[in-house]
């Protein structure tokens, strides 16, 4: 099964910004709750829609520099990025639906 892999401050740029297709990132740490929630929600979005968009992990405390660059300052946070754009953001955890209904037009 698909589910969202590892992403690093020195992989982020190749696998996130020169990605041929859209690109979910989930800004998040060890110690935050809510990222716990969210993160099996992201795995289906993975497993339902590969091929589509691709979904990442970046761990704020582990690659301080992309949480710095993009001003992550609430975790967890969902970013979306389409031809190296930041095309749309959510911060807190979200229901499926609300995501999906959010991410839609590059699921497709």
């Amino acid at each position: 099964m698909t589910s969202a892999r590892d992403v690093t401050d020195s992989t982020f740029e190749q696998e996130v910004l020169r990605s041929n297709k859209p690109v979910i990132v989930d800004f998040w740490a060890e110690w935050c709750g809510p990222c716990r929630m969210v993160s099996p929600v992201l795995d289906q979005l993975a497993a339902e829609h590969a091929g589509k968009v691709d979904v990442v992990k970046v761990n704020i405390d582990e690659n301080p520099r992309v949480a710095a660059e993009f001003g992550i300052t609430s975790i967890p946070a969902i970013y979306l990025f389409k031809d190296g754009a930041l095309k749309s953001a959510v911060v807190g955890a979200r229901p499926k639906q609300y995501l999906e209904k959010e991410f839609a037009e590059y699921l497709h």
